[in-house]
């Protein structure tokens, strides 16, 4: 539960309910955030097709780089639901639970590509505070992608920021969606 209790019963308009029926579909529960969220329903409203703009099929960033790159930025921001889901995401995209053990220390694994490296640098330099993107970053980004999904990249990472400082601020606790989900890990800083 959170640092503030929002119990299902609060009146939510039908849109959100609705976005609370298709949580219990898919996830079996209403998302604890969701819930916090559904309280300012046209700011949740916006998130969710925000959210859904950046999670789509025709991304240029494939999905299980895009779970991988939300994993790394929710370990950094201590978001331990964040870690949760977004770990069982990355899981259920096919991705081996031993690279997602070794997501802190990327950089040094060889189990990452020189793809998802230059993504997750450019996901820390954007997360930690006292750190900014350098040439170096968009260098290797470059090589890697193009200007579209670089982009789309950025907004992704902004948008799991935003996620993940809202809900560790608000003590969201995992749901119980990964047992392979760790504690938050923050290792290795561009």
């Amino acid at each position: 539960m959170s640092f503030i209790d929002t119990p299902i019963e609060h009146h939510f308009p039908w849109y959100v309910r609705l976005f609370f029926w298709n949580q219990k579909r898919r996830y079996g529960a209403v998302l604890e955030p969701a819930r916090l969220w559904g309280r300012s329903p046209r700011v949740f409203a916006a998130l969710a097709l925000l959210y859904g703009a950046l999670d789509r099929r025709s991304s240029p960033i494939e999905p299980t780089l895009r779970s991988l790159v939300s994993v790394r930025v929710s370990q950094i921001n201590w978001c331990a639901f964040c870690v949760d889901i977004n770990s069982a995401n990355v899981l259920k995209r096919g991705v081996e639970p031993a690279k997602l053990s070794e997501l802190a220390t990327f950089e040094t694994s060889t189990r990452f590509s020189e793809r998802e490296k230059a993504a997750l640098s450019y996901a820390e330099a954007m997360t930690y505070s006292d750190n900014q993107p350098t040439a170096m970053h968009f260098e290797r980004l470059g090589a890697e992608l193009d200007d579209d999904a670089i982009i789309e990249l950025t907004a992704l990472i902004a948008f799991q920021n935003l996620s993940s400082k809202f809900n560790a601020a608000m003590n969201v606790t995992p749901q119980g969606f990964c047992d392979s989900a760790d504690r938050p890990a923050i290792s290795s800083k561009t």
